[in-house]
């Protein structure tokens, strides 16, 4: 790092266009849509980038907006970052000039703190900012810290930021989780697979998208392996290489498109699906009576049983991969209030993730908030349009599924959550038959 260069950020962020969607509900959906490459996949694989100086390429990636604010700021680091047609980013590190992840980075996308591993493991020093994301409780990074240090990183905390240093080469260890963390695991990873020596993660995250990064990082030349289900094992290297890697499919926007068709009783097929991925949900989805089948890459829904025998209310509870993911526990809960008798919801992951059901009564669903982690879902409620406001990525997609299954309009303000980690959401729903558009605060004229 030059110290003679002035610390301070110089990329000036793009004001947020304040958005909302305007949804007519009531029509079901019937059409085929394609599934999108994994959010918290493709984030992962351009932090990991920046441990080699060779150029990386990555295919499949999604265009949305977690993902532009992580490739500019890779490029005020120094990175060269090239989008040379849509869905694909390829990403240069020869040179990273500046290792300060600012502020303005981590306030708007929780995954900047992903480049502590790399950066640490390939320069030697960093300064990182405390991270943002969604408002779904809290989610501290002591567990990153904790690692690093374990591997030989020196590490204080000063004014928000962290600044690391690591003297010599990082080097390898076991780092044993207090319990599981998907990121935690991830930078771990990252860090280990340059440092000298062999490191162990136990109880390393389960989640496809880990094991994707692991399928990349294989292609780098990493020696890295899930030895059990729980355990990963790391053999570093001094150098890494470029690589090409095709990002997995979403599968928490597979689960969302599920639901969509579901509640609007519609008939839809998903494309480039992530079946395999989705096994909690696909069985908490037949229980409730939606049908859903799978094949090689494609998922068929049929939603039409809300219009005949109707929903069955069924208990959910999230829990880490292979459990159900607490992301797609919003989108469930929505389905939830159109079934016959009362669900029992339990959130296991974020204290804060039920606060969105309070939008979600006001569209008219019978939602008793028990506490932070539980709430009970009585059914079947109409749904009736409203205006609602959109806390966090999530919750805003599933403000969309409850306001295509309701009565009336709704309009749902904040969109530009929604943006974080959906592609073109609005037009995927609207070739599905949906009546929706997204229009400027302020403004009645459409810029779907």
């Amino acid at each position: 790092m030059a110290d003679a260069r002035p610390f301070h950020w110089e990329y000036v962020p793009e004001p947020v266009q304040q958005e909302f969607f305007r949804i007519e509900g009531g029509k079901p959906l019937s059409g085929s849509v394609a599934i999108s490459g994994a959010k918290n996949a493709a984030l992962k694989m351009l932090a990991a980038a920046t441990l080699t100086g060779e150029r990386c390429r990555f295919t499949n990636v999604p265009e949305i907006e977690d993902v532009r604010v992580m490739a500019q700021t890779l490029t005020e680091l120094g990175v060269v970052v090239e989008r040379p047609e849509p869905n694909v980013y390829e990403v240069a590190a020869g040179d990273v000039e500046w290792q300060f992840v600012p502020l303005e980075a981590a306030a708007k996308m929780r995954a900047s703190f992903m480049l502590l591993g790399p950066l640490l493991a390939r320069c030697g020093r960093v300064i990182i900012s405390n991270p943002g994301g969604d408002r779904i409780g809290r989610r501290p990074v002591n567990l990153h810290v904790e690692a690093m240090r374990t591997l030989g990183a020196q590490i204080e905390y000063r004014n928000g930021y962290y600044f690391a240093t690591a003297p010599g080469r990082l080097r390898g260890a076991e780092i044993r989780f207090p319990f599981v963390s998907v990121m935690g695991t991830e930078n771990a990873m990252l860090a280990a697979t340059l440092a000298d020596g062999h490191t162990v993660l136990r109880p390393a995250a389960q989640e496809p998208e880990v094991d994707d990064l692991i399928a990349c990082l294989q292609k780098m030349g990493a020696e890295i392996e899930r030895t059990y289900p729980d355990t990963i094992e790391i053999e570093g290297k001094k150098r890494l290489r470029g690589a090409e890697h095709r990002v997995i499919p979403d599968r928490i926007e597979a689960g969302t498109f599920v639901v969509a068709g579901a509640v609007s009783g519609g008939k839809i097929t998903l494309t480039g699906a992530p079946c395999e991925h989705l096994g909690a949900f696909i069985e908490t989805m037949g229980r409730a009576g939606v049908g859903v089948s799978c094949g090689k890459d494609t998922i068929e829904v049929d939603g039409s049983a809300l219009e005949a025998e109707g929903f069955t209310a069924v208990d959910i509870e999230t829990a880490a991969y292979p459990g159900l993911a607490t992301d797609l526990q919003p989108p469930t809960s929505v389905l939830l209030t159109q079934a016959k008798g009362t669900s029992h919801v339990r959130e296991t992951i974020f204290e804060d993730r039920l606060e969105w059901m309070s939008e979600l009564r006001r569209m008219g669903a019978s939602i008793d908030i028990k506490d932070s982690h539980t709430a009970v879902i009585k059914g079947r409620q109409r749904l009736h349009g409203a205006d609602v406001e959109i806390g966090d990525l999530r919750a805003g997609a599933s403000l969309i599924l409850a306001a295509l299954a309701a009565t009336g309009t709704t309009t749902i303000h904040g969109a530009h959550h929604v943006h974080r980690g959906y592609e073109n959401i609005e037009g995927k729903f609207l070739d599905l038959g949906a009546r929706i558009e997204r229009l400027a605060e302020g403004n009645d004229a459409s810029s779907s």
